[in-house]
């Protein structure tokens, strides 16, 4: 689940809580085009009020009618689908063609729901499953493999964050990563041994390991929902930390620094025990060429870049990264992306 539906979870606790009677709207299935994918999620309360999506706006409204005139109930699960035809399609605001099948249930069990909301704060992955023909909700212990599943009968989620991420370097520019990344349903883990930058990480949220970057990395056991990112420009700690994410099976490994830096950094890379594949892997330079120069537009490049690598997208399509680095005292780098 993303930040949005996050959201949904944590509205639908509050509202429950203030009294107010909750739908729970969760999308199962698409065909075509659509402006969310499966398992994205909308809370409609019974005023009206809403928290999350579904759609680009004219399927909640028709659901918020529904609501509020009292033509929805839904005492038991039920399946509702928007857009058969073109016309319904263009009705609702849906791209030409597509269609949405949705899952309504009224909340009922407040314990279930809060504790499914406790766990994913907990950075916890859990599978919700539902009963369509009695409402009943079971919760339970999820892998990253695990993906939303409907086959009329059960109704089974995946809830917490699905994706991981180390930034390696607690910096200025890390915590604009780490803020930028968590929107985006990344569990962040920052790793920096240095008593200087460690001392004053307080980014909420987010994970902070003073161990050494390449026990770090082994010590999460990466996986193909990971990513790494150097940022400390010291090749102490951001050569440690590449060499064993370069041999794991994260999606995405990228490392800050000029292209010079960069070249120098493959090479030696290469005098240890990398084949040049997984040499190939690295993205250094890093980041999408945008043009950007302060820290707050190098995490947007950086996260970009990882968007599209997540996705399949052909990097070719959308500019490769270009960077300077500048240096104000001669001595400590700040590394920009240019478009030059």
């Amino acid at each position: 689940m993303d930040s949005v539906d996050l959201q949904v979870l944590r509205s639908s606790v509050a509202w429950r809580r203030e009294g107010h009677k909750v739908v729970l709207v969760t999308i199962v299935e698409t065909w075509g085009s659509s402006p969310r994918p499966a398992g994205a999620m909308l809370a409609v309360r019974d005023d009206g009020i809403v928290a999350g999506s579904v759609s680009g706006g004219c399927v909640e409204d028709d659901l918020i009618s529904k609501v509020r005139d009292q033509s929805l109930l839904v005492e038991r699960p039920q399946v509702v689908t928007y857009g058969v035809t073109k016309e319904e399609a263009e009705r609702f605001g849906l791209p030409c063609g597509g269609t949405l099948q949705l899952v309504l249930e009224q909340v009922s069990d407040d314990a279930v729901l809060g504790e499914l909301l406790e766990r994913v704060e907990r950075h916890e992955l859990v599978t919700r499953t539902l009963d369509m023909a009695t409402g009943n909700v079971k919760l339970e212990a999820a892998s990253r493999a695990d993906a939303l599943a409907f086959d009329g009968k059960t109704l089974r989620g995946v809830y917490g964050p699905r994706w991981r991420l180390l930034i390696v370097g607690a910096g200025q520019l890390s915590r604009y990563v780490a803020q930028m990344a968590q929107a985006l349903d990344y569990h962040v883990t920052v790793c920096d041994p240095r008593e200087e930058y460690a001392d004053t990480w307080d980014i909420e949220g987010v994970t902070l390991d003073r161990g050494m970057p390449d026990d770090v990395v082994l010590a999460m056991n990466l996986d193909s929902h990971s990513a790494v990112v150097a940022v400390t420009h010291d090749p102490k700690i951001d050569d440690l930390a590449l060499l064993e994410a370069l041999k794991s099976p994260a999606f995405y490994v990228g490392a800050l620094g000029s292209r010079l830096n960069s070249e120098k950094r493959r090479e030696r890379l290469a005098l240890f025990d990398l084949s040049q594949a997984e040499l190939d892997r690295l993205h250094g330079p890093v980041g999408l060429r945008i043009g950007s120069k302060t820290p707050p537009e190098i995490a947007v490049a950086i996260l970009a870049e990882m968007t599209a690598v997540r996705h399949g997208v052909d990097l070719t399509s959308v500019g490769l990264p270009e960077s300077k680095q500048v240096s104000a005292d001669g001595n400590q780098a700040v590394c920009v992306t240019t478009t030059a």
